[in-house]
Parts: structure tokens; C-alpha cells; sequence
């Protein structure tokens, strides 16, 4: 007996204790879908014919995930043989706890491609739900979700053409660590190494403390009622997207927390989730959920500043289209508040608009019409609810409507100790802790759980000291500071695939540094003609001037409201300026009237850093946004990792600006990149302290990556550790030496071998305070030249392993069936398209004994990031045509690189042409259409076979040998994009 079986036996035994009833007869689709039929059958209180059943199958059967996600949930129609509708549900959605649960195992689904064969499977009314994959090794959540995604591509695999298209959850385990994530379609199911962090997670307790052992899991998360609550309520159908997501664990008891509380009338609460966690969706789940609780007129989500309103109403609305409503004003909210419309359950609006509605004092007397809702059951949930005027709103709702609950959502509560601030003059006021407002916390899951969970990422802090005696927020400190900025720019963003915000103190300061970043840049271009100066940008707020949505936006800009009291045409003449370069910079066409649509336009613009310099010109992006308090609170973007700090922060306000920079994306972004150019290091600790409710050395554990000599030494060790393996081999420990692994064992060794040293390196590169004695260690240890051709043989070695993995399968070795290549971890934010026709371009220029940079060498940088992988053998094959001394520019090296693909891709379509017997012109067309609608139909592959008369079967077996040589062409021309319905090629 094998472990394998042994934990698939325990595990089965352990489900028949939960009462699911143990089903070994169903081992084979035709047993699947009669067992489905009598439960069908049973459910429905019908009795079908065969053909109707087969008429059933063909109808509910469907390739799409997301759709067939809603069939399971919803009541449908099915036309009989005699005409009638029969209208069904495939399971009781009414309770789930009172359906059928059954589990099956070694099911196999044949068909003439394939034979896969599942482990575990949950059915519910006989429909496959969950299918649970066991492992006996130690496997990354990466790797053995990949080995699912490889599986569900696999031509003719059942989630396409079986009943296991409604398959909602997987599970991996070896016993000793489980993992689970919801199915979705390739489109958001498979991996995406330029941005994508796996969407795996670990069931945990309601204090967030891990269940990772698969029966703790099972007694969990699988018992009947509570795997029917998780796909019933706890997973969300995104219309907008057409992606399934599964709530985290801390979601879900939130979620419940809330919906508890008002079934039993037990007053407020509030959820201390931090900022990164997706409290949007919880919010949402909890309002939807109200949305069905007949005591409960109506929910209000009520959120603070403008731009705030619009993102959360977005989300709310890509969740389920439709969802919440715009109210432009405060007519409008009463307007909805007063309707008895459904759709008007759930409203999204401000804290200002809402304030504006309870104001006795206001002469439209809003107050007067929300007379009917007075004696109401309403429902208040507050989005970050510490706001400066909270306090005057929260009284007037209290009072108005004597049978609310307020429910709030913060990433930083209000405690004592944070509950004073300094206010512009200087006299002290306070907030209300959150305990005083909101009464009780109902569940926290803190920045600490965030970065063990790995859901946000650690900071690493770099405390600028300048030489010689400078005063703060002087002239010279300033300058200081923006040289300071610009040496370390490249290195804390990853050589600008991240970008940055600086944080200034006031508006005054912001304009001084957007004129001292202009200047010096300017000179340095005069100095150095190769300088590629940073794109700055900076955003305040305007005067207000009477304008209505500025002065709401300015609500919560305290220090920037006070700011444009003082010369507020100063502020103006200097903002009018700043657009005006932004238009110049960016082709656009702001205006300081229509301000919202400039700052949406920045918003915008960080978030495009996403996209790679190949298909958004650099130009086109913001390397460095300099701000007062604009989006240094609610702001999202994966790509902003680097905040530069010229202000005076603390507790929540230090949280919240921190962690714009914390958002995950993958292995090249470790962390988020904090410099701080005062002295502020007591204020970190005592918020480090206060919102990890740990002391310093573990807060600081927890919080901040490990300083540099600490990683270089686990550098060292990597690098020793490959030495050692080569030599264990035989062999030196050189590039050249690694073609001479015998077998894919050794090289697999390798592989994570080198990957180590390259992670270690990864964090290395962004640390923006190494001294000149490490930086030196660092490369003594590997210099740059032996990295690149090391991580160009790593490449290498590795696409030969993936090729190995993806065709052997199951019979592979074990280490190469186990191999995760991580080869986001090897791409590099330098080395991309634009570099490299650069550095071609340069090749081309004078004699050969002038370069920088022979061929072999080019060849090399360019075999030594995975960023062009696709492209690299053609790039190499472009460069060995060109000759040195041509003096080609950049422009004539895009042109001629893509006439020469073009060229390329015409004889590969000739040769195709050729060998399959069509004509150039027909399977040009075919090719044509299928590139610009990004869809396969295979319809149309049997249009371009017709001229051939070939009978159904010769034709089948002439479409598979075409689609051979097809494919891998139409993945090359797609350049990473996904073409619809190819995979079933594939």
C-alpha cells in the first residue's frame, strides 16, 4: 500500500464519520451521470426519458465554469418532450444542508485523448463540487495548483465535457499542509508569472490561527453544512469579470459576525480588517446578505471623500452589476432612501452627503421627507470609520434613527493612545476611540496575520541621515533629499517597474519640491546627455473657491484645506503650472476647473505602471507622484512599492500611508520600499507596537525584512550550496559546466539549486541602504557577468524540464514532476524590449573593436531574463543578420526586427500551407481572423478543410495534424494573449 492510497482511505473513512455516504460503484462518467440522474430525479419529483435525460445533460453540460457556477445556484427551465416547462434546481438552494452528499474516489473520465483519473471527489445531489488531490511529498501551493491547471488543459478533460464542469472547489494536501481555491476559467486560472500571486489558501481558525492538517480540514471545512454554506454564500460570482472568488477565512467570520449581530438586535460592531484584506468584498457579501432580511429596510455603506465613493461603488458593481447606484446628490440618496424598490436596498454614499440629509439646520429640510424611515430598522456600514468629522454625523444618525446598527470597517482602529492629533494651529482635539462609536470589536485580522498569511508583504525601511548639519524642511533639505531620491530610484523600484509617491508636509513644500526635482533634472540633462530623468508628477487639492466637490474632497484633507486659506492664488498660479507640464509631459488636455478628471487621470496613470514598457511606452507612465495626503489613504495599485516620507506621521496615519506600498503581486516585489527623510523612527515603533499588539523585537520580526547583512548571508549560503552541488557532480561551478549534468534528475537539482541564489538576489537588488563593503561582498560572492549567464543556462535548463514535465506527466522523475521554475523570479525589469533594441541598435554602430558589447555578449544579456523568452530565439536570429557598422537607429531596429517576423511568420505559414495541402491565401485568412477576434472557432477549421472532400473521419485525424503545427504559430502571434477555445488544441 502507498502513502497515497493510505491517506486517500483515511480520508475516506473520516467523510463516511461525517455522515457523506461512501460511493465505490462510481468509478466510471456513465456511473457518474446515473447516480446524478436518480438524485435529479429525486430532487425535482419528476421522472425523465432517456432522451430527455440525455437532452438534460447536453443542455447543463457546459465548458464554461462561470456559467455553469450559476446554473448550479439558480432555479432553471427544461422544455420536455411534450412541450411543458419543467423547472428545476440541480441542488436544494433553499437549504443546502439538506442535500445528498456522497464521495467518490479513482473516478476516471476516458476519452480517445486522454484518461484522467481523480483521487476525491465530493458530490452534492450527485453533481461533482470538490475534487480534494493527495499528495505524498512536500509540494508548493504553486506547483501543485499548476499540476490542476496543466490537468484541466489538457485536451478532452472532464471539466469541459462531464458533469465535472461544475466543479467548484480543489483541495491539495499531504496530510500534513492543505490548501484549497475555487475553480475558474483559463482566463483566471492560470498563471500569469508578470503579475499574477496564487490565489491558494489556508483554512484557518476564528483567532486566524492556521488549520493546516487534512483532518483538522476535513472536520472543518468539509462537513456537509458547512461545505454547502462556503459554495452557497461564501463564494462570489464576479459578473463583470466572469471569475469566481472563495472568501477568506477572516471574510467569513466577519461576515457572520455582522449578520449575527442584527439578526439578534445586538447593536454595533466593528471589524479591525487591515488595509489590503478585501474589505470590500466582505462589506459586500454582508450587504447582500441583508439585502434578503425582510427586517431590515434598508443598508447603507457609507464611505468618506469622493474618489473613495466611486472606487467602492465600482467594486461594489464588478461584484454584481448593478448592485449600487450612483447618488450624485443628497436629493437623489433621499430619493433612494425613501424607495421601496429592491434594488435601492443597498446604497453606496458619503459621510458628507448623508450628513448633509440628517442636518436640521438645512433649509431643503431633507430631514422632514426621511420622516417615514425614522422608526425603521436601517443598517450603517462605515468604510474606515475613524474619520475627523465622523463624530457630528454619528450623533445626527443616532438620534434620527433610534433603531440603527452602525457597523464599521477600519485597517487602523482608533485606540487611546492615537485618539489625540495636533490640529494646523496647534491646539489639541481628539477623536472617539472606535470602541466608544461602534461599541464592540466583532474580528480582527491584523497587518501582522496580513504578512504571516502573506496577503501583504513586510516593509523594509530606510532612514535617510544627510551629511553635515541640514535643517528639516529647508531649501537645502529639500535638495538633499530630491538627489537622494533620484540615486536611489532605480534600485527601491526595481529599475522603475514599481513607482513611488513622496509624501510631503503642506502644499508649500509640494510645490517646492515639484520646482526642485524640475530644476535638478534639468541640470543633470545639461551634465550627462545619457541622464533619463524621472517623470515627476504632483497632486493637491485646489482652493475650493465655492466649487461643492472640492471642498467635500478637501472634508478630509485637514492640513491641505487649512494650506489654501493661506495665498490661495499662490496655490493656484502653481497648480495651473503643474497640470500644464503634466499636459505636455502626457498629451493630455486638464484643466484646473475640471480637477477630478485630472486626478482621476493620475490615478489612473500610477495603476498603468502594470503594464511592461513593450506595450506602454515608459513615457506615458509616473515614475515618481509627489503628494500632501491625496492617496495616501484608499489608493490601491500592486505597482506602487516605494513611498519616500517628508512629513511628520503616526499610528493609523503612518499604517495607512505605509501600506500603499505592501500590495502582493509576486517574488519581484518582496516587499514594500519605505524611505524616511526625518527623524521618525520612535513613531514607526509605537505604531509598529500599537497595531501588532506584540513588543518591538517581534513587531519589528513580523513588520520589516531582514537587514542586509542578514540576507546576504542567506545569499552566501545559496551560493555555497550550488557550489557544493556541482561539485558533488564533478563538476566546477561555472555556467559553462551545467550542460554537463548527466540526466533530469541532476538537472532538476540545479534548478532549485540557482533559484535560491536567485530569490536572495531578487531582495537584494531593491535594498536602497546597502553600504559599498556589502555591495562589494555581494558581488565577490557571484559577479554580474557569471549571474547573467548562470540565469540564462537556468532558462534554458528549465524550459527543457517544463517540455519534459508537460510530456511525460506522471511518468517524469519525481524531482522533475515536483519542479516549480518560478521564472517570474528571472524577469527583469532592465532587460526588456526597449533595452534590448537599444543595446542592438548600438551593436550596429561604428567598428566592432569600439563596442561595449560583442554579439556573444548581447546574446547572453538577452538569454538572461525570462521576459523575452518567447522572443528570444528570434531576436538572436534577427541580430545574427545584421552587421556591425550599419548605424541603424532604435527606430529602424523596431522596424526591421518586425519585418523580419513578419517574414518569418510567412514562411511558416508557406510551409504549413504546404505540408497540409491548402492554399497560402485560405489559411492566411483563417489565421487572420482568428488574430483579430482572439477566438478559435472550429467551425471555421472545418470551412478551410472543405476543399480537401475528406470524409469525417480522415478529416478528424487532418485537423489534429494541422493544430500540431497551428498552434505553437498562433501562440507566438498572440504574444502571451489568450486565444479562446485554442486550448481544446493545446
Amino acid at each position: 500500500m502507498t502513502k497515497e492510497q493510505q491517506i486517500e482511505e483515511e480520508l475516506i473513512e473520516r467523510l463516511s464519520d461525517l455522515k457523506y455516504t461512501y460511493r465505490k460503484d462510481i468509478r466510471t462518467k456513465s456511473a457518474l451521470e446515473l447516480n446524478f440522474r436518480e438524485k435529479f430525479e429525486a430532487l425535482n419529483r419528476v421522472k425523465l426519458t432517456d432522451a430527455e435525460f440525455d437532452k438534460l445533460l447536453i443542455e447543463i453540460i457546459n465548458p464554461d465554469v462561470f456559467k455553469s457556477s450559476n446554473h448550479l445556484r439558480k432555479r432553471n427551465t427544461f422544455i420536455r418532450e411534450d412541450d411543458t416547462p419543467l423547472h428545476y434546481t440541480l441542488v436544494n438552494i433553499k437549504d443546502w444542508c439538506k442535500n445528498d452528499f456522497e464521495v467518490i474516489n479513482q473516478l476516471r473520465i476516458n476519452t480517445e485523448s486522454s484518461n484522467h483519473r481523480y483521487d476525491v471527489i465530493l458530490l452534492i445531489n450527485g453533481v461533482p463540487v470538490v475534487q480534494i488531490e493527495l499528495k505524498t511529498l512536500e509540494i508548493s501551493p504553486n506547483r501543485a495548483m499548476q499540476q490542476i491547471v496543466d490537468y484541466k488543459n489538457d485536451i478532452g478533460n472532464g471539466y469541459t465535457n462531464s458533469l465535472m464542469c461544475f466543479m467548484q472547489l480543489f483541495i491539495v494536501s499531504n496530510k500534513t499542509r492543505t490548501f484549497y481555491f475555487s475553480n475558474n476559467n483559463n482566463k483566471h486560472f492560470a498563471f500569469n508569472a508578470d503579475e499574477q500571486f496564487l490565489p491558494v489558501y489556508t483554512l484557518a481558525k476564528e483567532d486566524n490561527s492556521k488549520i493546516n492538517h487534512l483532518d483538522d480540514f476535513t472536520d472543518k471545512f468539509l462537513s456537509k453544512c458547512t461545505l454547502g454554506e462556503m459554495i452557497s454564500r461564501y463564494m462570489v460570482l464576479v459578473e463583470t469579470e466572469q471569475k469566481i472568488l472563495v472568501m477568506r477565512p477572516y471574510q467569513i467570520y466577519a461576515v457572520k459576525a455582522i449578520v449575527d449581530c442584527i439578526e439578534q438586535d445586538r447593536g454595533n460592531g466593528y471589524i479591525w480588517h487591515t488595509t489590503g484584506s478585501g474589505k470590500t468584498l466582505t462589506s459586500f457579501k454582508a450587504s447582500t446578505l441583508l439585502k434578503d432580511n425582510d427586517d431590515i429596510e434598508k443598508c447603507l455603506f457609507v464611505v468618506d471623500r469622493k474618489d473613495l465613493d466611486r472606487q467602492t461603488r465600482e467594486e461594489f458593481n464588478k461584484f454584481q452589476e448593478g448592485s449600487v447606484e450612483e447618488n450624485t446628490n443628497t436629493k437623489t440618496l433621499v430619493k433612494r432612501m425613501l424607495s421601496t424598490d429592491y434594488a435601492d436596498k443597498v446604497i453606496v454614499t458619503t459621510i458628507q452627503k448623508l450628513g448633509l440629509a440628517l442636518d436640521t439646520k438645512n433649509d431643503k429640510n431633507y430631514i422632514e421627507h426621511l420622516e417615514p424611515l425614522k422608526d425603521k430598522r436601517v443598517v450603517f456600514i462605515f468604510d474606515e470609520c475613524h474619520r475627523s468629522q465622523f463624530g457630528e454625523n454619528h450623533k445626527a444618525i443616532v438620534e434620527f434613527f433610534p433603531k440603527a446598527q452602525l457597523f464599521g470597517f477600519t485597517g487602523t482602529p482608533i485606540f487611546e493612545e492615537n485618539a489625540t492629533y495636533t490640529t494646523i494651529e496647534g491646539e489639541t482635539a481628539s477623536y472617539k476611540t472606535t470602541e466608544d462609536v461602534f461599541q464592540k470589536e466583532l474580528h480582527a485580522y491584523t497587518i501582522t496575520n496580513a504578512i504571516e498569511d502573506r496577503n501583504v508583504l513586510r516593509f523594509h525601511i530606510d532612514y535617510f541621515k544627510p551629511e553635515g548639519i541640514v535643517n528639516i524642511g529647508s531649501d537645502l533639505h529639500k535638495l538633499a533629499v530630491t538627489n537622494e531620491i533620484i540615486k536611489k530610484h532605480d534600485v527601491a523600484t526595481h529599475h522603475k517597474r514599481f513607482n513611488a509617491v513622496l509624501a510631503t508636509a503642506s502644499i508649500n513644500d509640494a510645490i517646492l519640491y515639484y520646482k526642485t526635482f524640475k530644476e535638478f533634472q534639468e541640470d543633470k540633462l545639461k551634465n550627462d546627455e545619457n541622464y533619463r530623468p524621472l517623470n515627476v508628477a504632483c497632486v493637491f487639492s485646489p482652493p475650493a473657491e465655492g466649487n461643492k466637490d472640492i471642498k467635500q474632497l478637501q472634508d478630509d484633507l485637514e492640513q491641505e484645506k487649512k494650506d489654501n486659506e493661506v495665498e490661495p492664488n499662490l496655490k493656484k498660479e502653481a497648480l495651473n503650472t503643474i497640470i500644464a507640464d503634466y499636459n505636455t509631459q502626457y498629451n493630455t488636455n486638464h484643466r484646473i476647473n475640471d480637477f477630478d478628471l485630472y486626478y482621476q487621470d493620475v490615478q489612473k496613470r500610477i495603476k498603468d505602471q502594470k503594464y511592461t514598457n513593450a506595450d506602454y511606452s515608459h513615457k506615458n507612465k509616473i515614475d515618481v507622484l509627489i503628494v500632501v495626503e491625496m492617496l495616501l489613504t484608499g489608493f490601491d495599485s500592486k505597482y506602487l512599492n516605494t513611498l519616500y516620507v517628508d512629513k511628520k506621521l503616526d499610528y493609523h496615519k503612518l499604517i495607512q500611508a505605509y501600506s500603499r506600498t505592501n500590495r502582493v503581486i509576486n517574488d519581484t516585489k518582496p516587499y514594500g520600499n519605505i524611505l524616511v527623510f526625518r527623524d521618525q523612527e520612535e513613531e514607526v515603533n509605537k505604531a509598529m507596537i500599537r497595531f501588532s499588539g506584540a513588543k518591538i523585537e517581534k513587531a519589528k520580526e513580523i513588520w520589516l525584512v531582514d537587514a542586509a547583512p542578514k540576507v546576504i548571508a542567506k545569499y552566501k549560503e545559496a551560493v555555497e550550496q550550488l557550489n557544493q552541488f556541482m561539485e558533488a557532480k564533478g563538476l566546477d561551478c561555472s555556467p559553462s559546466e551545467v550542460s554537463n549534468l548527466k540526466g533530469d534528475e541532476a538537472r532538476a537539482g540545479f534548478i532549485n539549486a540557482f533559484k535560491e541564489v536567485q530569490r536572495f538576489k531578487t531582495q537584494l537588488d531593491q535594498y536602497t541602504d546597502l553600504e559599498e563593503e556589502q555591495a562589494e561582498t555581494i558581488e565577490a560572492l557571484l559577479p554580474t557577468d557569471d549571474l547573467r549567464s548562470f540565469k540564462s543556462v537556468y532558462i534554458d535548463t528549465a524550459k527543457r524540464l517544463q517540455a519534459a514535465q508537460n510530456k511525460q506527466g506522471d511518468k517524469a522523475p519525481e524531482d522533475v514532476q515536483q519542479l516549480d521554475f518560478e521564472f517570474v523570479l528571472f524577469s527583469s525589469a532592465v532587460i526588456d524590449y526597449d533595452y534590448i533594441i537599444g543595446l542592438i541598435a548600438k551593436y550596429t554602430q561604428g567598428k566592432p573593436s569600439k563596442h561595449k558589447m560583442t554579439r556573444e555578449e548581447l546574446i547572453n544579456v538577452l538569454g538572461s531574463s525570462a521576459n523575452l523568452m518567447d522572443e528570444r530565439e528570434d531576436i538572436i536570429a534577427y541580430i545574427n543578420t545584421l552587421e556591425v557598422g550599419n548605424g541603424l537607429d532604435e527606430n529602424d531596429i523596431r522596424e526591421g526586427y518586425q519585418k523580419f517576423k513578419d517574414e518569418k511568420s510567412a514562411k511558416e505559414i508557406q510551409t504549413i500551407a504546404d505540408k497540409h495541402n491548402l492554399t497560402e491565401e485560405s489559411l492566411n485568412a483563417f489565421i487572420d481572423e482568428i488574430m483579430n477576434r482572439m477566438i478559435f472557432d472550429g467551425e471555421k477549421l472545418t470551412d478551410l478543410l472543405e476543399p480537401l472532400e475528406l470524409g469525417w473521419k480522415d478529416r478528424s485525424v487532418k485537423e489534429k495534424a494541422l493544430m500540431e503545427d497551428l498552434v505553437p504559430l498562433l501562440n507566438k502571434l498572440a504574444q502571451g494573449r489568450e486565444i479562446a477555445g485554442l486550448n481544446a488544441y493545446e
